[in-house]
């Protein structure tokens, strides 16, 4: 089972937290664990604010995030001029530098990343990272359901859904009960 979306975005400053957002509100919905989801909206973010400073005015990026049962794969697809990525990163940045900490910080965030340049077409950064949920998570009971077959029935999709949010709703009274 994989669920996978894709956003065209501009070169726009504003466009980074749009998809931070997206992706932030999909992956906790899901139940991935937020210490996990912290270290992908962060590297998200750095790869974002990467294809602003090299994507010309007036160009649009994508963004195509998959998630299944163990993983998040995250392209970042631009049409800037594109680098080689593969060199960068690797060691610690200078104090006082201005730029190459934020590839430095996705190698630190993520199980994998891959630079792919397309000289004068762009930039993909791909990246990769093992999932943590947090416990009874809809996707991985969407995943024990779905069993081998790949399919997704959705109405048991709703129903993990409202089960986890009757589990939370439980949860608050309780804790509420206990301040009273």
């Amino acid at each position: 089972m994989e669920i996978k979306f894709t956003l065209m975005l501009p070169r726009d400053a504003l466009s980074v937290p749009v998809v931070r957002r997206v992706l932030q509100s999909s992956m906790q919905t899901l139940g991935v664990a937020d210490d996990c989801l912290n270290d992908i909206e962060i590297a998200l973010t750095e790869a974002c604010t990467n294809v602003l400073d090299h994507v010309m005015a007036g160009d649009e990026y994508q963004v195509v995030a998959g998630l299944d049962d163990a993983a998040c794969v995250i392209e970042v697809i631009d049409t800037g001029r594109g680098f080689d990525g593969e060199r960068l990163g690797h060691a610690n940045a200078e104090m006082t530098a201005e730029e190459g900490r934020g590839i430095q910080l996705i190698r630190a965030l993520v199980d994998r990343v891959h630079f792919k340049s397309r000289p004068e077409s762009g930039m993909i950064v791909h990246l990769e990272k093992q999932l943590t949920y947090t416990a009874g998570s809809p996707l991985q009971r969407l995943a024990e359901r779905a069993g081998d077959t790949g399919v997704i029935n959705l109405a048991g999709a709703e129903t993990s859904l409202h089960e986890r949010d009757a589990a939370l709703d439980v949860a608050a009274e309780g804790s509420a009960g206990l301040s009273s």
